[in-house]
């Protein structure tokens, strides 16, 4: 569908989102994921990974050391654990039922291991300070579901190898992102027609056509159509000679001058 990749110092964009059973991924199963990689210099969508993951069962201690047990083939047979909340509330936003996820969906080691798989793959830098980074709307929530599932499986560290990001406080990987409300408001805050950053309305706002809302790989097409738009604003203009942050004319050359431009 795209052009052959050519690796070099191009950023890969993950433009991403989770449909969910629910608000709380302590608690709640992620029901579909939709990704988009898409290369920052054009723009062009170089592949798309959009699958249904199968119910799954909560696990604990996360936290803890894990030790390795011989299990019984009867404790194989069942997990003792509940499984994940699944809200008919939130399923009926997104259309999605367990029927539906029984049918088509994927287990959930496969899911994680298609992910970072996908994000190897549509890898364009050499260079490890331009990895791939995440992109979302709202996208804390959608990154929490995504930390959910890779330490479900045991698969965090290697997907914390494939995008970019930095270890916080604590110790954690957390993988660097760019959140479409905060580049919205950046773009729009001097709007006084915007009243809410929701996906739908900047999306009415800036003339992007929504198929289907609340399908996460229809969120997920304007997610990627938003950072477009906008992008392509801030790289066509320097703001105005009134803009707040604009720079004149003379500011302009002593910058040249002091680094050399």
């Amino acid at each position: 569908m795209a052009t052959p990749k050519e690796k070099g110092n191009v950023v890969t964009a993950i433009v991403f989102d989770f449909e969910t059973g629910g608000l709380d991924a302590t608690k709640c199963g992620a029901t579909q994921i939709s990704m988009h990689a898409v290369r920052l210099d054009t723009f062009e969508v170089m592949d798309t990974l959009n699958l249904y993951i199968l119910p799954y069962h909560h696990k604990e201690g996360l936290d803890k050391p894990v030790r390795k047990v011989v299990k019984s083939k009867y404790d194989m047979q069942e997990e003792s654990s509940p499984l994940m909340e699944y809200g008919q509330k939130a399923l009926d936003v997104s259309g999605i039922t367990m029927e539906l996820l029984n049918a088509k969906g994927k287990e959930l080691q496969e899911v994680c291991e298609r992910i970072i798989d996908f994000i190897t793959q549509n890898t364009l830098s050499v260079t490890s300070a331009n990895k791939p980074i995440l992109v979302g709307q709202n996208v804390l929530f959608d990154i929490s579901f995504l930390q959910q599932i890779m330490l479900y499986t045991g698969l965090y560290d290697k997907f914390s190898k494939v995008v970019d990001g930095k270890k916080d406080f604590w110790g954690h990987f957390q993988p660097y992102y760019l959140d479409t409300i905060v580049l919205a408001k950046l773009a729009l805050d001097h709007d006084p027609s915007i009243t809410s950053w929701k996906l739908e309305l900047t999306a009415e706002r800036l003339g992007i056509e929504m198929d289907d809302a609340h399908d996460a790989d229809a969120d997920v097409v304007a997610t990627r159509d938003i950072v477009r738009k906008l992008t392509a604003r801030m790289r066509n203009s320097d703001g105005g000679s009134n803009a707040v942050g604009a720079l004149t004319a003379e500011h302009k050359d002593k910058l040249r001058n002091h680094f050399k431009i």
